[in-house]
């Protein structure tokens, strides 16, 4: 009889691995437990996952696929793991994260402890300052398609520890199950929505790109986040031959990148007078494009400096949308702004960062949206447009901390 593998695995360390479970919320899996379930009989539950995970005899359960539309048309599969998986998953992230984040490049930025997408929308408009073009580069597909031998090398060069390497190998493998029980199954990628999934990512892109470009072309500064990067250039040749050399380069590693998202652009101002079709670039929600600016004097300049996207724009102004907050007049503005509130400060400390002023029409249509409720909600107000203008308008004036958006002065005007 073949005897059980014994791994040391604290129960503290799963203890705090199902504190952030629970934290991120998240569906439920193929299982359909949710966390609600999970935490009726937790004590249980993780001693389970401890006792299986030390033994070695812990199976993953099949992945929960679930069709994501793109912003830019399509669908991208969201993998989902059970509830006791995505633990479990903690469990080794707890472990192995703290193994390379150490070792992973400055200008990387996304799923990282201590580093942000507003930073690298910073350091990448201070670039654009400094260098005229720009590569924009989009892996395709790239939680799909992560090759995973070459995944498993990487791995394997930070750790030797039996069980961190035994589950990751499962989880990769584990397959995909749809929504009608067909099981699909898996020889790459790592399923976007594990918890195990960034980091591992991050990993294979950092070998693949990050390391590979300090290496070949130190002098030229890039900014990563996930999948999207941007690598700055001093000429158009240079950005042109950097784009041929970068599509092989992926392509040695498995991956590909995006034909139309991977494209030159020009960081045009007042001292830059050369031609190009593009002299523009979203990234992280933000617009990079010349941009009229004021200067201390009140003189203008042509400065090439990011903004709200309209698309990001858009998408909050859909958001607000699907709130139907007009619709509930059963709220108090009270109501209304405990739960919406957090998400509009949300919106104004990401967006606001940069070229604040972008943001103030989407603001401005949730005042509308305010205005739209109180002539639901209240008779004397109803149908009459103006008077509830002036009516919300007055409260924004005594209540300022009411909502975000009427704390940096956009209170409901009739103008």
């Amino acid at each position: 009889m073949k005897k059980a593998r014994s791994f040391e695995i604290s129960k503290l360390v799963v203890v705090e691995a199902w504190k952030r479970v629970k934290a991120n919320q998240g569906a439920a899996g193929v299982d359909k437990e949710s966390i609600a379930d999970f935490e009726r009989d937790f004590k249980n539950n993780l001693y389970k996952i401890w006792n299986r995970m030390s033994s070695g005899s812990y199976l993953p359960l099949p992945v929960r696929t679930v069709a994501i539309p793109k912003k830019t048309g399509g669908e991208r599969m969201l993998g989902i793991p059970t509830v006791a998986d995505r633990v479990a998953q903690m469990v080794v992230k707890l472990h192995f994260e703290p193994m390379v984040e150490p070792l992973f490049h400055e200008d990387s930025y996304g799923y990282r402890p201590n580093k942000s997408a507003i930073q690298a929308v910073g350091v990448t408009r201070t670039r654009c300052w400094r260098y005229a073009w720009v590569l924009e580069f989009d892996i395709k597909g790239l939680f799909d398609n992560i090759d995973h031998e070459l995944l498993m090398r990487a791995v394997r060069k930070h750790t030797d520890s039996k069980w961190i390497l035994l589950y990751i190998e499962r989880w990769l493998k584990a397959p995909f199950q749809k929504a009608d029980g067909t099981l699909t199954e898996r020889t790459k990628g790592t399923p976007q929505g594990g918890v195990i999934s960034p980091v591992l990512s991050n990993l294979f892109l950092h070998y693949v790109f990050d390391v590979w470009m300090a290496r070949h072309y130190p002098e030229l500064p890039f900014c990563r986040y996930a999948d999207d990067g941007i690598v700055h250039c001093r000429t158009k040749s240079e950005a042109l031959a950097l784009k041929e050399v970068l599509g092989a380069r992926f392509g040695e590693c498995k991956l590909e990148l995006h034909p139309e998202k991977t494209r030159i652009v020009y960081c045009k101002d007042k001292n830059r007078r050369e031609e190009h079709p593009a002299i523009s670039f979203d990234f992280l929600g933000f617009t990079f494009r010349p941009r009229l600016t004021k200067t201390r004097d009140g003189t203008f300049f042509v400065n090439f400096s990011p903004a709200m996207s309209n698309k990001a724009g858009k998408e909050m102004r859909q958001k607000s949308r699907r709130w139907n907050l007009q619709l509930r007049s059963d709220k108090s503005l009270e109501d209304l702004s405990r739960i919406f509130s957090p998400i509009i400060r949300g919106w104004i400390n990401y967006y606001g960062s940069f070229y604040k002023s972008a943001l103030y029409p989407t603001l401005r249509h949730l005042n509308t949206i305010l205005v739209r409720w109180a002539m639901r909600k209240f008779k004397r107000l109803k149908g009459h447009l103006t008077k509830a203008v002036y009516w919300l308008g007055g409260i924004a004036k005594r209540q300022p901390e009411l909502f975000p958006h009427w704390k940096i002065g956009l209170k409901p005007t009739a103008g």
